[in-house]
């Protein structure tokens, strides 16, 4: 059961939900100097909730050595934080403002039985 669909319409008269245009990782390539450059795959829209970090979001990445602003984002789909150890994850959302964010941390993961995730994102220089 997607409660995140059941909510959406109570939330989205309080906080409006956003069409984000997200690019999935694709890995890594090299460029003709050697430099290694992020790949990114087709852009998808979606629509999300965005919202401030709650105190138990804070704890959570307090370890995580995230800098910067960050933000909270409910989607419905699977989509990937940053997983170092195996490289994988990190896709790209650009906001209506023109701002890009990176998911770098699932906060809550109910894809499987439910149909949406909770990210951190945070914003990224020279956005």
């Amino acid at each position: 059961m997607n409660l995140n669909n059941i909510v959406a319409p109570i939330c989205g008269v309080i906080n409006d939900w956003v069409t984000l245009a997200i690019q999935p990782s694709q890995g890594y390539g090299t460029n003709p100097d050697g430099s290694r450059a992020p790949v990114y795959g087709p852009t998808q829209y979606i629509l999300a909730q965005m919202q401030a970090l709650t105190y138990n979001d804070l704890i959570q990445v307090s370890g995580l050595n995230l800098t910067g602003e960050r933000r909270a984002i409910y989607v419905n789909g699977d989509y990937q934080g940053v997983v170092r150890s195996s490289q994988e994850g990190g896709d790209v959302v650009t906001l209506p403002d023109g701002t890009v964010w990176l998911l770098v941390h699932q906060l809550e993961n109910w894809h499987t039985t439910g149909g949406w995730v909770k990210f951190v994102i945070t914003k990224q220089n020279g956005s």
